[in-house]
């Protein structure tokens, strides 16, 4: 077999086995597996996971040829399975930042919503509507809100300005989460930091409902949820420098116009005000990302969802992987005049760009 026949064999394989993972992961298999921590047989672990045993054996025969879990064999020739700790660790619930099996469910996700659009798409070149993904949209909401709940207040926060955000919000700042979605990072903050007032954007009413009832349930009197859209902000009096801090959590790349979102950033912002936006970490050029580790997978997701729906309203279609360059020259035209570019420890696949406005 010559080189690229075995590559298509191996893209063959490869997306089989992450339609499978997906399944396993969602059925929290590998969970179970590892929990077990011994090789079993089909029966003992259907009876542990509750899973039909003859659906089991044939994803644990994918889960073997594919070399995610071992093959073995009891006294009497029956088949036994066990996952290595070294792949649980990469593959279960407890290997928190480590965890790369939540993220094989994001194609088969995205395949479901919205493959025969995308198609579609190609010839017509229109976007498709945010509605569209509501399993996907659920599915990324739970992580994001997980990641929040694990480094927002322990290394996020922080870690701007060496610690010099933190005592602001101590003492009583405002601060604005654009594109808040359910709205789990700004409640923390508020909870967090009861001097500070803080207020939600997102123009998805039904996640701002959610953050509203949130907000009230945890008895939250300092924060406010508004339906708008970002990029109609600039010029709007009631945001005329009104905010201190602003937040934006992987939100500036699924927006229509996000020149114009920034640009609301930009004057919502104080003197001497703060923006944290927190994007992808890509290059511009595709050339440029041959290297990254994930790089097909991630133009894949913004392929079948952050492009199409950026592409709404007449929108620019940005892309999840628009890229630093891009970022830096489009924060540049917003009107930010100083930007640090940093990486975070806690977070591989994104870049902090820290925007400062002048005293």
């Amino acid at each position: 077999m010559d080189d690229f026949a075995q590559k298509m064999a191996d893209i063959l394989n490869c997306g089989a086995l992450n339609l499978a993972m997906a399944i396993g992961y969602k059925n929290r298999i590998f969970d179970t597996l590892e929990d077990m921590g011994r090789p079993a047989t089909a029966a003992e672990i259907a009876a542990a996971t509750g899973l039909n045993e003859r659906y089991l054996r044939e994803w644990l025969a994918i889960m073997v040829t594919g070399e995610i879990i071992t093959h073995g064999k009891t006294p009497d020739d029956e088949n036994t399975y066990y996952l290595p700790p070294e792949h649980a660790g990469f593959l279960t619930r407890k290997s928190g930042s480590s965890n790369l099996g939540v993220y094989t469910q994001e194609i088969p996700l995205l395949t479901s919503c919205a493959m025969e659009s995308v198609i579609r798409g190609f010839q017509s070149g229109q976007g498709i509507a945010f509605s569209q993904y509501p399993d996907f949209q659920q599915f990324m909401s739970q992580l994001a809100d997980a990641k929040h709940e694990q480094v927002l207040l322990s290394e996020f926060l922080p870690a701007v300005e060496n610690g010099k955000l933190v005592e602001k919000l101590k003492s009583g700042i405002r601060v604005c989460d654009l594109g808040c979605g359910h709205g789990v990072a700004l409640n923390l903050m508020a909870q967090a930091f009861p001097k500070s007032r803080f207020t939600g954007i997102d123009n998805h009413e039904p996640a701002i409902e959610t953050a509203r009832k949130d907000a009230k349930k945890a008895g939250l009197s300092n924060v406010a949820y508004k339906n708008r859209d970002a990029a109609k902000i600039n010029g709007d009096p009631e945001f005329d420098q009104c905010f201190d801090y602003i937040c934006a959590f992987d939100a500036i790349h699924d927006q229509s116009h996000p020149l114009d979102a920034l640009k609301g950033v930009r004057y919502m912002l104080a003197p001497g005000g703060l923006f944290s936006m927190v994007d992808i970490k890509a290059r511009t050029n595709p050339a440029d990302n041959m290297d990254h580790p994930m790089g097909p997978f991630l133009y894949t997701v913004s392929l079948m969802h952050c492009m199409p729906v950026g592409l709404n309203d007449n929108g620019t279609g940005l892309g999840m992987m628009w890229g630093r360059e891009q970022a830096e020259a489009m924060l540049a035209q917003a009107g930010f005049e100083e930007v640090q570019v940093r990486e975070m420890a806690h977070d591989g696949f994104n870049l902090h760009y820290l925007c400062k406005v002048p005293e």
